[in-house]
């Protein structure tokens, strides 16, 4: 018998819920971290164009996520209140989208790579090496894709120990065959950072076969069938008309990180490397967040579908409350312990000050952005992805791109100074997300 998310202590339902997501995210987490420590032995080219080409990679990715916002939104609605037959066809109905979208990406990466990478002013052995990861990882996002979509309907359903088992098994295969490709062990070419990118389309591939085995089989919560399928335009403007505003704030922001990098590059490869490190490295400690904040939105979604909007809003403060705690542990840790982080990505003295130097300042941000997380997912998992668009657009246009102007040229911050803007986005964006959630407007939103 399956759980009923929408009853019972709203605590154990969040753990339960969340701690499996973690494990998720973390081992999600960890073929990106594996891939930028051995990427990190080539050199600081190398560092540098992963993540310049991880950026790009990250603005292109946003159209899926307004998708995957819609389609957790919508199934998890359907769960809730019971209808697990809407909640499949919504399914397909995503997966006809997804596989348009990503054969379309597919052709960008294959002809615009270099081009995207000449934008950002990089020096030229960053180019090269970013282009080459570039166009493999956007032509292999239809096996990115697929994976993301069996875990986003698995989850919504409310089966989360599923989609952990699944990265377990391709994060496994990807750990163990990224350095054969990259360095070229025992028989295979030595192909550096396009081994790198080569290793994340495989093993998402890996994890498509096994997420679409678990769905179509009936070994998740939902059984997907293609049986008298066929496509509901309706659906599909309703995962769509949820989807837009998601996807413009994932491309916004992505492009706003992109637009952050560009002013990192002029201080040198180190700064830009400095500042890779510290995202790959924030992405793995706020990974107790975004399972958490997952978590709420599944919540969110299923308590309205079941009419308990006031269950829905106490879940998702609880989980801003525990997502809190763990980052103010990190946040001590990132104070005493800053330079033995970065040097586990790089040796480099120039990289291990300047990075240890930001992630230091990035502590201020790290007290405030488990309220932004947790919150936009909360709004997301109820359809209202509107205001987190607008909250975005707020944070990054309006004070961090700015800031990350003025303050190195006008302020004389240097290459600190852009991150010192980062912080200030994070502050002002948190308490958009608090004033708005009080409303309490996003418990009428419609799928």
């Amino acid at each position: 018998m399956q759980r009923d998310w929408t009853q019972g202590s709203i605590l154990r339902n969040l753990l339960a819920l969340s701690w499996p997501m973690m494990v998720t995210n973390s081992v999600n987490m960890l073929g990106p971290t594996v891939d930028m420590i051995w990427v990190g032995r080539l050199g600081a080219a190398s560092i540098a164009g992963v993540g310049v080409a991880g950026m790009a990679v990250m603005v292109l990715n946003s159209l899926f996520m307004g998708l995957f916002t819609g389609l957790r939104a919508m199934v998890a609605r359907s769960v809730g209140a019971r209808d697990e037959a809407s909640a499949i066809h919504i399914a397909r109905q995503a997966l006809a989208v997804g596989t348009v979208s990503s054969i379309t990406i597919a052709f960008v990466g294959l002809f615009l790579a270099e081009p995207i990478m000449r934008l950002t002013g990089v020096q030229e052995d960053v180019i090269t090496e970013g282009a080459a990861y570039l166009r493999i990882s956007l032509v292999g996002m239809v096996a990115m894709t697929f994976r993301f979509m069996a875990d986003s309907v698995m989850q919504a359903s409310g089966d989360t120990i599923t989609p952990m088992k699944i990265s377990i098994i391709f994060r496994i295969f990807h750990v163990i065959l990224a350095p054969f490709l990259i360095f070229g062990w025992w028989i295979f070419p030595r192909l550096e950072v396009s081994g790198a990118a080569l290793t994340q389309v495989f093993s998402a591939g890996v994890g498509t076969a096994l997420g679409f085995w678990f769905l179509f089989t009936g070994r998740s919560r939902l059984h997907l069938t293609l049986s008298r399928f066929h496509i509901d335009s309706g659906v599909i403007w309703r995962l769509v008309k949820i989807g837009i505003p998601a996807s413009a704030m994932g491309m916004e922001r992505s492009l706003g990180q992109f637009i952050l990098m560009w002013f990192m590059v002029p201080f040198g490869t180190v700064a830009v490397a400095a500042h890779t490190l510290n995202q790959r490295i924030e992405m793995f400690l706020f990974v107790p967040v975004f399972g958490m904040g997952m978590a709420a939105s599944v919540l969110t979604g299923q308590n309205l579908g079941a009419g308990q909007p006031q269950r829905a809003e106490k879940s998702v403060w609880l989980a801003v409350a525990l997502a809190q705690g763990a980052l103010v542990i990190f946040a001590a840790a990132m104070l005493l312990w800053a330079e033995k982080f970065v040097y586990v990505f790089s040796s480099n003295p120039g990289v291990v000050e300047a990075g240890s130097a930001f992630l230091r300042i990035a502590v201020a941000g790290y007290l405030l952005i488990g309220v932004t997380a947790i919150l936009q997912q909360g709004l997301s998992g109820a359809g209202d992805t509107t205001a987190p668009m607008l909250v975005s657009l707020l944070s990054m246009w309006v004070v961090q791109v700015p800031l990350a102007y003025f303050l190195p040229k006008v302020a004389g911050l240097g290459a600190f100074g852009v991150r010192w803007a980062i912080v200030a986005g994070i502050v002002v964006g948190a308490i958009a997300y608090i004033l708005y959630f009080r409303l309490g407007r996003w418990k009428r939103q419609q799928v």
